[in-house]
C-alpha cells in the first residue's frame, strides 16, 4: 500500500491539486517554494507554504502540515483510507485489490510471528526450526486484535477487508491465534491458511479458490515430485532437502492441480499421504497414483509407519536419510 500512495503522489502533485481547490498563490524565495492563504482555517495574511520540489505543505497559522494525503484528511475531514479513495476517484484510478490487500496481510503477519513465542514453540513442536525455510515459506503468525488496524492505517477499506475475508463483521481477525501460510499461484497470493495453536478447529482458509499446486513455478522443473496433503508436511520435506515435495492442500486434487501434476509425460510422483488408521489418506493415494498411471506417469505410494504423516515423522525423530529409504522403496515395489 506504501508503494501505490507514493505513486499516487507522483501522479497528483500536491500544487497541482491545491490549483484543483482554487488556491490562489503567488512564489516566494525559491522558485519551487509558493505562498497563500490557508485553504485549513481563516486568515488574512498569507501563511500557507508548499514546496513543490518536495510535495509537501506547511501552515504558520494553524501549525499543520504534510503531504497530499495529509493535506485531504484535514481538508475533508476523511480518515486515512477514505481520503485515499478519494484522491484515487478523482484521479479516475482503480481501487486496491484483493490481490494486494493479501499481501500486505501476509507481511503484517510475518511481522508478528518473532514477536510471539507461542508461535515459535508451536512450529518447533511441528519440526520446523530453520528459519530461511520459514522465511521462504513466508510463514507468519495472527495474534488477532491488530490486522484490522493496520490495513486500515494503510488505506484499506473496512468493507474490502471484510469482503476478502481478512475480518469478520464485527472487524475480528479470522485467523486469530493460528500461523498463517501466504498460498501463491506464481507470483500472487490466491489465498491464506490458518493452522490453529489452540482448541479453535485446526485449519481455515479465507472463501476464495486456493490455487494450483503449492511452489510448483519451482517443483515443476524436477523429474521426481513429491506430493504431500498438508504445508506441514511440505515444510518438514524442504527442511529435510526435498525441494521436490508439493503439496494440493488435502489428499484430492482438483482439476487445474491434477492438469500441474500430470502436464509431463516423463515425471515420477512420491505419493506421501497420511498414513490414518480409517485408511483415508491411503485410499485417496491409491486412486490418484491409477488417475496418474492413465496418464503415462510413474506412481510410486510411500508408505510411513501407521499413524504417521511426513510431518509427524520427522518429528518423531525420523532423518532425511530414513526418509529417502523409504522413498526408494516405494520406487522400486512399483517397478513391474
Amino acid at each position: 500500500m506504501w508503494e501505490e500512495t507514493e505513486k499516487l503522489k507522483r501522479q497528483l502533485p500536491l500544487l497541482d491539486y491545491l490549483r484543483r481547490q482554487n488556491w490562489s498563490f503567488r512564489p516566494t524565495g525559491s522558485r519551487q517554494e509558493f505562498v497563500g492563504l490557508c485553504p485549513l482555517h481563516a486568515e488574512t495574511r498569507p501563511s500557507f507554504y508548499v514546496n513543490a520540489s518536495k510535495n509537501l505543505f506547511f501552515c504558520h497559522g494553524c501549525r499543520q502540515g504534510g503531504d497530499l494525503i495529509r493535506f485531504a484528511r484535514l481538508y475533508f475531514d476523511l480518515p486515512f483510507h477514505q481520503a485515499v479513495a478519494r484522491l484515487r476517484q478523482e484521479l479516475g484510478l482503480v481501487p486496491p485489490s484483493e490481490s494486494a490487500v493479501l499481501e500486505e496481510a501476509a507481511r503484517f503477519y510475518q511481522s508478528q510471528l518473532h514477536r510471539y513465542e507461542e508461535a515459535l514453540e508451536y512450529l518447533h513442536q511441528r519440526g520446523l526450526k530453520d528459519p530461511e525455510v520459514i522465511h521462504r515459506l513466508g510463514i507468519g503468525y495472527a495474534p488477532g486484535g491488530n490486522v484490522r488496524r493496520h490495513l486500515t492505517s494503510l488505506g484499506y477499506s473496512p468493507q474490502l477487508l471484510c469482503q476478502v475475508g481478512l475480518v469478520d463483521q464485527q472487524g475480528r481477525d479470522t485467523f486469530y491465534r493460528r500461523l498463517v501460510f501466504p498460498c501463491r499461484d506464481g507470483k500472487r497470493i490466491q489465498n491464506l491458511y490458518g493452522r490453529s495453536t489452540g482448541p479453535a478447529p485446526a485449519h481455515r482458509f479465507l472463501a476464495r479458490p486456493k490455487g494450483g499446486l503449492y511452489a510448483w513455478e519451482t517443483v515443476s522443473v524436477f523429474p521426481a515430485v513429491i506430493l504431500v496433503e498438508g504445508l506441514f508436511d511440505l515444510a518438514v520435506l524442504w527442511q529435510a532437502g526435498f525441494s521436490s515435495a508439493t503439496c494440493a492442500w488435502g489428499a484430492h486434487l482438483t482439476p487445474a492441480q491434477f492438469a500441474q501434476l500430470s502436464d509431463r509425460r516423463n515425471r515420477q510422483v512420491f505419493l506421501v499421504f497420511d498414513s490414518d488408521t480409517n485408511h483415508a489418506g491411503q485410499q485417496a493415494a491409491q486412486a490418484l497414483a491409477q488417475r496418474l498411471r492413465g496418464t503415462g506417469l510413474s506412481a510410486h505410494l510411500v508408505e510411513l509407519p501407521p499413524g504417521h504423516d511426513p510431518n509427524s515423522y520427522f518429528a518423531a525423530g525420523a532423518t532425511a536419510g530414513d526418509f529417502a529409504r523409504r522413498l526408494k522403496q516405494a520406487q522400486e515395489s512399483s517397478q513391474p
